[in-house]
């Protein structure tokens, strides 16, 4: 149990630091409102979760050394790149996405939510750091011989709060008193939270070139 709540806490001290996916979820809130974000919420959730399963399967791509691991790193940064390119582009224009109580709105709000399940996806997926955080995670729970079980119940938690945490994300920025409070300076948070992510995606890319030379 003690070993629980250890990897309990180092989960979740590095899903609050912020990244890609933190990003991605505020943005999608800012611009479409909470319930439109939950979409992107359940794709980062789900690429989450993928990364769990294959960690504890022990699969041999996780190697940060192996070719299809520097492939997917640098797919993530130029997929970063894109975000960044697209949030600074964008900025400002959130409120043109609101959703309103039509049938065709409505239509384009289910739309907007399966198109976020997909960005959510891509962006966890192609975050170096989600591989390397689980296969460490993997590693010290293999370490310790631990049960089957336990490996279920370590699974299921993560996967959980993940969605939990990031759902609170959108649903606390999304929200309408908020949103009236930031609204003059929405803009400028969309365009550094795009500059951040171009950054994120120059380092990681810079880090990935200097191993490949």
């Amino acid at each position: 149990m003690q070993q629980f709540w250890l990897i309990a806490a180092a989960h979740f001290l590095a899903l609050i630091s912020p990244g890609p996916d933190f990003f991605l979820v505020a943005r999608t809130s800012m611009a479409a409102g909470w319930k439109i974000a939950t979409g992107a919420c359940l794709g980062i959730a789900l690429a989450n979760g993928l990364f769990i399963v294959m960690a504890f399967a022990g699969v041999s791509f996780f190697s940060p050394d192996s070719a299809l691991f520097v492939a997917i790193q640098l797919t993530g940064c130029l997929y970063l790149l894109y975000m960044g390119g697209m949030f600074i582009r964008h900025a400002g224009t959130g409120s043109t996405l609101r959703i309103s109580a039509g049938a065709e709105q409505r239509a384009a709000s289910r739309n907007s939510w399966w198109r976020g399940v997909a960005m959510g996806f891509l962006s966890a997926i192609l975050n170096p750091k989600n591989a390397l955080f689980y296969v460490s995670i993997a590693s010290i729970v293999s370490s310790t011989h631990t049960s089957e079980q336990w490996k279920i119940i370590y699974s299921v938690w993560m996967f959980s709060v993940v969605l939990l945490w990031d759902v609170s994300v959108a649903a606390a920025i999304g929200n309408k008193a908020v949103l009236r409070g930031f609204s003059r300076a929405l803009p400028a948070l969309e365009r550094v939270s795009g500059a951040v992510l171009i950054l994120i995606a120059v380092l990681v890319g810079a880090t990935t070139a200097s191993k490949l030379s």
